[in-house]
């Protein structure tokens, strides 16, 4: 670990070492000089959560770290930056459409300032058009204005933080899985029931067709059952209980190559299909079924419903499951970069209880 001091002035950076995760580093750098056609954002205030995880999991294979290369902050290629989701502040700009003051909703780095290349900007928002984002999947890429998110709710920012990319990936799995007829399943099994995409997932199911089972640690089968989303909580040790004659999907949440084997050795010819969608157990070398990509979706139903279609039916699903829960999460909230790395530490041991969400305000 090391560490440069940090003042106010300065802009930082929070990036851990690419094949060691555990280990972090603490840099500090003047602020960035805009250009023509550039825009400066402050992070404010980002959730830190699972998801984080994967995306450092994932980093090379889906091209995470391409985000927010770590060159810029002066250090070397051993060294990566994990997004974050959260509001930002405009703090400079030289392009009409984008002014100081504005506060935006989007993927940022764990640093003070980023610097965006604003394109296709409107009354929504804008999408940076950097040269390095170019190529990436172009949700990551949208910085929405509060003043006109359909989904924005000033008093539940922490909610937003925490929860919405995570309950868009829930929204659009929910949306692929009902589209597809659940594959013929009748039942789902999900791992990993305790994390917040999961219970998303299973929230937005509960008016469907399909019964929905969730896998959890003994520790969180109380939490996970509390919930009320699913229709049967049951410990991994309890697999061997799950009914082998019911037409059974299988979605993981977990990356978990123990599980994934004992779930195809109970259900045998009754496995319709096995989707894995995060990895909470850290094991990114298990994702033997087909892979949940929530951006694919998110096109599919662009087109079908069209942008300003596929907005309204996010926004209303979202005000349904925020008011659900507000009682599901106890709010941590840290102040600074300091703050963060404990947070990045917590969540990345698997420390950190099913019910507390880290907010980091800076």
């Amino acid at each position: 670990m090391t560490d440069s001091r940090i003042s106010d002035s300065d802009d930082w950076t929070l990036a851990v070492d690419r094949a060691e995760l555990t280990r972090t580093t603490l840099t500090a750098a003047p602020a960035p000089t805009l250009g023509p056609g550039e825009a400066l954002l402050r992070p404010s205030r980002v959730g830190l959560t699972a998801n984080n995880v994967t995306y450092a999991l994932l980093g090379d294979a889906f091209g995470y770290w391409r985000f927010f290369p770590a060159e810029p902050a002066g250090l070397d290629a051993e060294w990566g930056l994990v997004p974050l989701w959260g509001f930002a502040d405009v703090v400079g700009s030289t392009i009409d459409g984008v002014e100081v003051g504005q506060r935006v909703y989007g993927y940022l780095p764990p640093s003070g300032l980023l610097r965006v290349r604003p394109n296709r900007v409107d009354e929504r928002g804008f999408r940076d058009g950097s040269a390095h984002r170019a190529e990436l999947p172009s949700p990551y890429n949208v910085y929405a204005l509060t003043t006109g998110d359909s989904a924005y709710e000033r008093d539940r920012e922490d909610l937003l933080v925490l929860y919405r990319p995570l309950f868009f990936t829930s929204f659009m799995l929910a949306d692929e899985l009902a589209d597809r007829q659940f594959g013929g399943a009748s039942t789902l099994v999900f791992s990993s029931a305790s994390s917040k995409t999961a219970y998303g997932t299973a929230y937005l199911l509960c008016d469907q067709d399909v019964r929905v089972v969730g896998l959890t640690s003994p520790g969180n089968i109380d939490f996970t059952r509390s919930l009320g989303c699913y229709d049967e909580v049951v410990p991994y040790g309890g697999i061997g209980e799950l009914d082998p004659a019911a037409a059974t999907g299988y979605v993981d949440f977990a990356g978990s190559d123990r599980a994934r084997a004992e779930v195809r050795e109970r259900l045998g010819s009754s496995l319709r299909f096995d989707t894995v969608v995060g990895m909470s157990h850290q094991a990114p070398d298990s994702m033997a079924g087909e892979v949940f990509f929530a951006p694919n979706q998110m096109r599919k139903r662009s087109q079908d419903w069209g942008r300003d279609g596929l907005d309204a039916k996010f926004a209303e699903a979202w005000q349904g499951f925020a008011a659900a829960v507000e009682g599901w999460v106890d709010v941590r909230i840290g102040h600074g970069p300091e703050a963060l790395r404990a947070a990045w530490l917590e969540v990345l041991a698997g420390h950190t209880p099913p019910r507390t969400g880290h907010v980091i305000v800076f």
